[in-house]
Parts: C-alpha cells; sequence; structure tokens
C-alpha cells in the first residue's frame, strides 16, 4: 500500500510540473512575441470563458461536447494504429523476409505528410469513422511500430537460448521471453501513441468530419471567435496531459505487481 501511495504521488507531481509548465510557456510565449489581446488569450481569459462569464455553461456544453467527439475520434485512430502496429512488430520480429520487404515501404510512407495522404484516404474512406480512424492510425502506427520492434528484440540472448536448448520453437522463444521484455517499450508506445493519435482526430476533423475541437478551432477562427479557439486548444491539451499520466500510473502498477 505504500508504494502504491508513494506511486500515485509522483504521478500526481508529475502531472502537477507539467501543468505548471504548459502554463508558464503558455504566458511567456504570449508576452515574448507580443500577441495581441484579441487574439492570444491567457489562462484568466480562458477560466472567465469556461468558469465565470453568463454563458459560461453553454461555452462548456460546447467545448466539451467538441472534446468528447475528439476523444472517440482520437481512440478509434490510437486503436487502429496500435493494433496495426503489435501485429507489423510480431512479424517483424518472427520473420526478418517480412521486415526486409515492407520496413522500405513503411518508412516511404511515413515520409509523405499526412496533409497530403488526406484527399486519398478521403477518397478511399469516406468522411465517416473509417477515414478519422486511418488518419489517426497512420499517426500512430510508425512510431509504435518502431518501438514495439525495438523492445522485441531486447530479450536477452541467454534466456532465448535456453528455451531452444529445452526444445523450445521460435514461437516458445517469441511468446515466453521476447514478449515479456517488451512490456516497457509498449508502455512507451503506449505513450507517445496518444498525442499522436489527438494530432491524427484533430487532422481527420478539420479535413474530413466537420465535428469535434478539430473542426470546431477552424471555424472559431474564422469567426473571430478566439475565447473559443483557446478553450479548446486547453481542454484537448489537458486531455492529452491527463491520458498520458493514465498510463503511466498503469505501467507503474504493472512493474509494482511483476516486480520489475
Amino acid at each position: 500500500m505504500g508504494a502504491a501511495l508513494q506511486s500515485a504521488a509522483r504521478t500526481l507531481l508529475g502531472l502537477a510540473l507539467s501543468l505548471a509548465v504548459v502554463g508558464v510557456l503558455w504566458v511567456g510565449l504570449l508576452q515574448v512575441f507580443n500577441v495581441s489581446s484579441y487574439i492570444g488569450k491567457g489562462p484568466l481569459d480562458v477560466w472567465s470563458y469556461l468558469i465565470r462569464d453568463p454563458e459560461a455553461a453553454a461555452h462548456r456544453d460546447l467545448v466539451l461536447g467538441q472534446l468528447g467527439q475528439t476523444l472517440l475520434d482520437a481512440g478509434m485512430g490510437f486503436s487502429a494504429g496500435m493494433a496495426a502496429a503489435l501485429a507489423a512488430a510480431c512479424l517483424f520480429t518472427l520473420f526478418r523476409g517480412v521486415e526486409h520487404a515492407l520496413m522500405p515501404v513503411a518508412m516511404l510512407l511515413r515520409s509523405v505528410p499526412l496533409v497530403a495522404l488526406a484527399p486519398m484516404i478521403i477518397l478511399v474512406f469516406g468522411r465517416q469513422e473509417a477515414a478519422v480512424a486511418a488518419m489517426g492510425g497512420i499517426v500512430v502506427f510508425f512510431p509504435a511500430l518502431v518501438t514495439i520492434v525495438f523492445g522485441l528484440r531486447s530479450a536477452s540472448p541467454a534466456m532465448l537460448e535456453v528455451v531452444q536448448v529445452y526444445g523450445g520453437s521460435r514461437l516458445d522463444a517469441f511468446r515466453k521471453v521476447a514478449m515479456p521484455s517488451a512490456a516497457p517499450a509498449l508502455f512507451t508506445a503506449l505513450r507517445v501513441s496518444i498525442p499522436g493519435a489527438l494530432t491524427g482526430a484533430l487532422l481527420a476533423e478539420w479535413l474530413a468530419t466537420g465535428q469535434g475541437i478539430g473542426y470546431g478551432i477552424v471555424s472559431a477562427v474564422s469567426r473571430a471567435r478566439y475565447d473559443q479557439v483557446w478553450a479548446g486548444v486547453v481542454v484537448v491539451t489537458l486531455a492529452s496531459i491527463l491520458l498520458y499520466a493514465a498510463v503511466s500510473a498503469v505501467e507503474a502498477a504493472v512493474k509494482r505487481r511483476t516486480g520489475t
């Protein structure tokens, strides 16, 4: 129980520090670049927009409703990208020939900006959930794939040899040694993929679906509703930080449970 409380305290401290750093950078950059108060809104402005204004309840309903849609879209992209990355990482680790054949293609696609691929994705998948999953999945897939492959290949050669000495197959060695040793890399991939999934969701909402915070920010900018713009940026940033902290807390709990 004591270790769990210490881990929770460290997680909360890290979360508080992250929020403090974001707040300092936010205010500092507005001051450094001398952004007009009409366009650049500070923390107090966003607080007033969401909490203190007479219409704050309507503002919260609008922004949080858009956030809910964005989190749903990000979840689709995150799930699609992580599932594809896990499957590809397993294939690449078990069959080097597959990696040699497909990794150059994957790296080539990675070099193409998602904005350039978006029209093709929309033509193929339309403007609904499939396009959202494809765009978010592409953003998540590549960094997760590299991280997970590295983790799978970090297994101890001695442990792999022990499995082979006792008559185990390559699949047995992969399942009993490589996969458990890749757990830290998997959690790293999960943490890294959260901001990527949100980025993919925002881009898909802007270019394809016309929903969520991605479209809401663009629409608000066109109507000079800068309070709404900054409120949308703040809530999606907070969501990203909280999700990152949640994954870190789960990882810490798993480490305590497994004694690693």
